[in-house]
């Protein structure tokens, strides 16, 4: 029998994060799939309603120590790695030794980057499974969905990169904007930095205030290069800063680009082109800016493109929720295509407002 004959069994590695109670909340009610496995080391042997009450009316696993797994038995059909990065290749490596057949999407930065130095150079350490990093299937699905069909290992891209790539890899197919001149200005809610307890995320810390940080060397760069160069078929160096803003869920990123032989108007007829049949990127009208609270709690990416002051430069506009399309929605909208099922499963939640 198939996976697509009966309901598959899935793992969560990491499950008492963020991004693991988010994949617990789209998965609850996707019609093919079972949770049969949830890991926290710090949570083992607690119910998930204890760590995220709002699960209390579910029967979901106890959460397990990873150690502590019996692989054999368990024989899962897909696990989501929402572990560290860092820490992530070797569960990964040790993981496929145990289930070969294993299908694996994992949500932390350890197989986004293709090039071995560039991971060595932006996380200071040599990669520990450089085979398997070279497997990896980069997981922005509306761009690759046919390699992530047929993929293993898929690398879930960054809620930050996401937001950008979707809106500026068209155009740079398209060469309808000049590659030297992209700037993302981005804001991301506090959960993007995890539910891990740090004095720079406390309420007092962040409330009624709003910082850049990681300026001129946050990692998310090096895999933005990586995807603008492949889009572009040239190097691509783009100006990205990061800001934390006091709220919980969502991302805008505030674009500014440079057209080629291309107005505002052009620029924003290739985005609808491009996405006129994509379920989860909606392009507005021309001159119409997204907002986060448009998109929270879904898996859509909101679009705008207006035209700047400037003769020839065009201001982008693209929003997501970080825990969902930026991460864990986007999960298994990858999973949905490893296993055959329709990509909008489990996904087609019209977004929290207000």
């Amino acid at each position: 029998m198939s996976v697509t004959d009966r309901k598959a069994k899935i793992g969560i590695l990491g499950a008492s994060g963020y991004t693991g109670a988010e994949l617990v909340r789209l998965l609850i009610a996707h019609p093919h799939v079972r949770i049969a496995l949830l890991t926290a080391d710090r949570r083992a042997g607690k119910p998930m309603a204890e760590v995220f009450p709002q699960f209390a009316p579910y029967p979901l696993p106890v959460l397990t120590a990873l150690d502590a797994v019996d692989w054999a038995t368990l024989k899962l059909d897909l696990a989501f790695c929402a572990l560290p990065h860092g820490t992530t290749q070797k569960v990964i490596e040790d993981l496929l030794a145990r289930q070969p057949a294993l299908k694996i999407v994992d949500l932390s930065a350890d197989f986004r980057l293709t090039d071995p130095a560039a991971y060595a150079r932006w996380y200071g350490h040599e990669h520990f499974a450089p085979e398997l990093q070279q497997k990896a299937v980069y997981g922005l699905t509306e761009i690759y969905r046919n390699v992530i069909a047929t993929a293993q290992l898929v690398a879930n891209p960054g809620c930050y990169t996401s937001c950008a790539e979707l809106a500026l890899i068209p155009l740079l197919q398209a060469k309808a904007i000049d590659p030297g001149e992209i700037v993302i200005d981005a804001k991301s809610g506090v959960t993007g930095a995890g539910r891990g307890a740090r004095e720079d995320m406390q309420f007092a810390e962040v409330s009624e205030g709003f910082h850049a940080y990681g300026v001129g060397h946050h990692r998310h760069m090096a895999e933005l290069d990586q995807e603008f160069s492949l889009a572009a078929g040239r190097p691509v160096t783009a100006t990205f800063t990061p800001h934390l803003v006091p709220m919980n869920r969502g991302i805008l990123s505030t674009i500014y680009v440079r057209g080629l032989n291309a107005s505002p108007p052009d620029l924003h007829a290739i985005l609808l082109k491009s996405y006129a049949n994509e379920p989860f990127v909606h392009v507005l009208p021309f001159g119409a800016l997204p907002a986060t609270r448009h998109v929270r709690g879904s898996n859509m990416t909101f679009i705008g493109v207006a035209a700047d002051r400037v003769a020839g430069r065009a201001i982008i506009g693209s929003v997501l929720d970080n825990l969902t399309k930026g991460a864990s929605g986007q999960a298994v909208q990858n999973m949905n295509v490893m296993l055959g099922y329709s990509e909008t499963t489990g996904l087609e939640q019209v977004a929290l407002f207000p």
